[in-house]
């Protein structure tokens, strides 16, 4: 056998490793919190030995960022996919606000919220979680701005994109100790016929501002978190 069909085997094992400790990872952080999820404990639910682990997450930092962020991809392609099923017309928005008030309250959420309380008095987790949700951040205003159809170089459509964003992240909070529904889909009820309103498009020219992440010193970039 030649090293080359050596290594396609192998690789593709450790990519089946990685993921399994990656999705073990968010399992523990949603069902034990950050001071449970162990790596230890990862490995054991991974059915990964320590070693192989240690070799592809050496810290815990490490390994629970690497988890968020598969996550996250994973949760932006299928909402991407999910979308491809919204109707057309003045539906569409409602239905794209139900699909990201359901991310804000599922399992990436409530293991990213474990982060951010950790990362507050953690200094190795905070400096390796604080790009990568920048970057989340700016994938998921991306994200909605697509799936609404909006043009952000309209004024206050930025702005509007990211105040639904910071609703929606404020109202999984909420629901986290308690369940929040009916609270949460009377406001979201109201919140929708505003947002149609602010991305109704009017008679003026495009605001020829730059993106957010282009923005000139001192002009603020609404699609981070």
């Amino acid at each position: 056998m030649s090293a080359a069909s050596t290594r396609v085997p192998q690789q593709e094992r450790s990519r089946a490793t990685q993921a399994r400790l990656l999705e073990a990872t968010v399992d523990c952080l949603v069902e034990h919190g950050w001071s449970g999820t162990t790596t230890t404990v990862v490995a054991a639910r991974a059915g990964v030995s320590r070693g192989a682990q240690l070799h592809h997450y050496p810290t815990k930092a490490a390994l629970v960022t690497a988890a968020v962020a598969h996550l996250a991809d994973r949760r932006a392609a299928e909402l991407r996919s999910e979308a491809e099923a919204l109707p057309a017309g003045p539906q569409r928005l409602d239905r794209v606000i139900d699909l990201l008030g359901v991310a804000f309250t599922g399992p990436l959420f409530v293991a990213a919220l474990e982060l951010w309380v950790a990362a507050r008095t953690d200094a190795e987790l905070r400096d390796a979680l604080v790009p990568l949700e920048a970057r989340v951040g700016r994938e998921m205003h991306r994200l909605t701005v697509a799936l609404l159809g909006v043009d952000e170089r309209r004024p206050g459509v930025r702005e509007a994109v990211q105040a639904t964003l910071d609703l929606l992240r404020g109202l999984g909070v909420a629901n986290l100790l308690n369940d929040d529904t009916a609270r949460r889909t009377a406001l979201l009820h109201t919140w929708k016929r505003q947002l149609a309103a602010l991305l109704t498009p009017d008679a003026g020219p495009p605001d020829r501002r730059p993106p957010a992440a282009e923005a000139p010193p001192g002009e603020p970039a609404y699609d981070r978190h």
